[in-house]
């Protein structure tokens, strides 16, 4: 589970709740009038819905669930990866990661290197797998739309509810002890909008980006790796090429690794002359 995502949600809640109870409220108060919440979610969803393609809304559980589950990206062992791959493509030529392909569970990664192998143009092995790269940034940003278009709907549904309990305010003007419960129905349907709005749609908006840039930059950084292999480019400049693609801290750490494996080597390499 993504666990930033699950802590600002829970953060978010307990501020609110605690702001209300020291406004002299009550978080029971939220929930005292259900018709304002099935008018902002239902308005609001089915509003998206009608601008929203069929494929989506079928598939609508699984693009939530992405945004509490976490990226299972490793930067770090792509890059070892594909070093190792490029320093095999020198020694024994690109024939010999056929095997090697074959055991890549990454489809993308596997792909790519199966078409350096076949002997596929570079040209073409980098246009196929840079519009594999921008159809899938497509498909994301049909479930981003989703939720950035809910999260503009719903403070406007949260307005017509507030109408509608004024317009049930007005037919209770002979009727003052009622006034104050009524107004107080009414404005809740703004603040569900607004809540929905600022605390549900747009924020798993948001998130659902950051998750698909983050995709897409692993997939360049493969993308990269493969072209080096397919040119034959040294090892070492494989590695300090995809490495610029890491955070500065985490490129910190390859530098490190990087280090520490060389090192292992020279002390390999002075037992075996002792």
């Amino acid at each position: 589970m993504d666990i930033a995502t699950i802590s600002g949600l829970v953060l978010a809640l307990t501020v609110i709740v605690v702001a209300l109870i020291m406004d002299g409220g009550s978080p029971a108060e939220l929930f005292a009038h259900p018709s304002a919440i099935i008018l902002i979610f239902g308005g609001s969803l089915g509003a998206t819905i009608i601008t929203s393609p069929l494929h989506l809304i079928l598939i609508l559980p699984k693009v939530i669930m992405q945004a509490f589950t976490t990226n299972h990206f490793d930067a770090k062992g792509t890059i070892e990866l594909l070093t190792k791959l490029a320093d095999k493509a020198r020694r024994e030529g690109l024939l010999a990661l056929e095997d090697d392909s074959k055991k890549i569970t990454d489809k993308f990664l596997q792909k790519g290197i199966s078409m350096v192998v076949d002997g596929i143009d570079p040209e073409q092995v980098s246009a196929i797998l840079e519009t594999t790269v921008d159809q899938m940034r497509t498909r994301h940003k049909h479930g981003i739309g989703f939720f950035t278009a809910a999260g503009a709907f719903a403070p406007t549904f949260g307005i017509i509810g507030t109408v509608m309990g004024l317009i049930s305010v007005l037919k209770q003007l002979d009727n003052p002890s009622a006034l104050g419960e009524a107004i107080a129905a009414a404005f809740l349907a703004t603040l569900w909008g607004l809540l929905s709005a600022n605390l549900i749609y747009l924020p798993l908006a948001g998130k659902l980006k950051a998750k698909s840039e983050e995709e897409a930059r692993n997939r360049y950084m493969q993308l990269e790796g493969i072209l080096a292999i397919q040119a034959g480019e040294n090892p070492r400049v494989v590695r300090d090429k995809l490495s610029a693609f890491l955070a500065p801290s985490d490129a910190k750490g390859e530098e490190a690794d990087k280090g520490a494996a060389k090192k292992a080597v020279a002390g390999k390499a002075e037992k075996a002359q002792a």
